[in-house]
């Protein structure tokens, strides 16, 4: 058992089901190269470009991370893919970067500023958003990189929120590598061709790069936002309409993601990203309501009928790849006598009676 597991004390039950278990999350491997390429030209982020030398590195990374390879926390990526073992491919994929913003990669962005102006002499008041550049150098927990593949977005097994929940259990079970606040970065509405109103208006005028080139080099370092932005207040009244309307707008591909965020325990933090706008959400670690409902305990026994009962996440950490597993699967929660679960998830996980488990309801 891990240090992070010690305190977790509940049991757990494996019940026999006939058929394999047809999907499963692990942690990504160098090999999955082809399949992140593939899902990254549904989102082409920041945290997942459409750039397979950059897919390419930041598997590499991902899994050296897993494997404690690198040695120092913060500088750690966690990617997981979920895999369709009927269709033997990846059909959705999320990460998690343990620091974002450290001495030599700072967090970069924008405060969302209110203010009035008022003229007694006029009689004339106006309300202004503004703009102000800001980094941190000891910043939160980023989870990002969530795409699922749109053939499997709609399917009734969830897989979603199978791939973006498993995310917090992760966490929740080695907290002591992660910060103390959590960010999640939000697309705003973009254009047609995937640029940005907002960089159009300002970041273009200031860098004399297109969205594209500047959204390229930002996966690698942001430090060039932060040397060549105004550091003073830039008023968003002097911006097109088109660029003040996506700021702090989440936009239509991600509201399924705000509201989930919302429902956890995330906030606006009224701050925004420097390239397109899109706001960022953030909420203490241990105030989540995912990672306060994550446990951790172990196998208790195998009965011969499958649960009729709501579906968890169980997962466990693995000495060797793919590092990290974790399987859906309908879960019966008895308190301390126990939970049940069905032996092709128990199977699929490599299970057996006494090993150490983690528990995630997916609710």
């Amino acid at each position: 058992m891990t240090p992070e597991m010690s305190g977790f004390s509940q049991r757990f039950c494996v019940v026999q089901a006939k058929s394999p278990m047809r999907f499963e999350i692990r942690g990504a491997l160098i090999q999955d190269e082809k399949e992140l390429v593939r899902l990254a030209q549904f989102l082409n982020s920041v945290n997942l470009p459409d750039d397979p030398a950059y897919i390419r590195s930041l598997l590499e990374h991902s899994e050296r991370s897993f494997s404690g390879a690198i040695a120092s926390a913060p500088h750690r990526k966690y990617v997981f893919l979920i895999w369709d073992h009927d269709q033997n491919r990846a059909v959705g994929t999320s990460m998690i970067v343990a620091q974002l913003g450290r001495r030599d990669a700072p967090y970069i962005y924008l405060d969302v500023i209110d203010e009035e102006k008022y003229s007694k002499l006029l009689d004339r008041h106006f309300h202004h958003t503004a703009l102000r550049l800001g980094f941190s150098y000891a910043g939160p927990t980023e989870i990002g990189g969530l795409v699922v593949a749109p053939e499997s977005r709609a399917s009734r097994e969830k897989l979603g929120l199978q791939i973006s929940y498993v995310r917090f259990l992760f966490i929740a079970s080695h907290m002591g590598l992660f910060q103390d606040e959590i960010l999640a970065e939000l697309l705003p509405p973009l254009e047609s061709d995937g640029t940005s109103y907002l960089w159009e208006a300002l970041g273009r005028r200031f860098t004399d790069m297109s969205y594209l080139e500047a959204d390229r080099l930002s996966s690698e370092n942001k430090e060039f936002i932060r040397d060549l932005f105004p550091t003073g207040l830039i008023y968003a009244s002097v911006l097109s309409k088109e660029a003040q309307d996506v700021v702090g707008k989440v936009g239509a591909q991600t509201k399924g993601v705000e509201k989930m965020l919302r429902r956890i325990g995330f906030r606006y933090a009224d701050r925004v990203d420097p390239f397109d706008g899109g706001p960022h959400f953030v909420a203490p670690t241990d105030e989540i309501t995912l990672i306060q409902n994550a446990r951790m305990t172990r196998i208790a026994r195998v009965l011969e009928s499958a649960p009729d009962s709501p579906l968890a996440l169980i997962g466990r950490d693995h000495d060797g790849p793919p590092y990290y597993r974790a399987v859906a699967t309908p879960v019966t929660d008895s308190g301390e006598d126990g939970v049940c679960i069905p032996r092709n998830a128990a199977e699929r996980m490599q299970l057996s009676e006494g090993d150490p488990v983690q528990f995630l309801p997916l609710r």
